[in-house]
């Protein structure tokens, strides 16, 4: 499933910029909330996405 462009940006700018391990998990969840469960604001109004007890997690460019 892919990123929205605009969650990879802020992604890469965060990284860039410092951001915390959470921070990052944080915009990767609200991305993948986005189009996994809100399919881009068609459903799922107001869900909260949080990645808890991760052990691997894969991006490809």
């Amino acid at each position: 499933m892919a990123l929205p462009p605009q969650y990879v940006a802020r992604l890469f700018d965060a990284q860039e910029s410092g951001a915390s391990e959470q921070q990052l998990r944080d915009i990767a969840a609200e991305g993948l909330g986005e189009i996994y469960f809100r399919d881009g604001g068609r459903r799922a109004h107001g869900l909260e996405i949080e990645f808890t007890d991760i052990e691997q997690l894969e991006f490809d460019l």
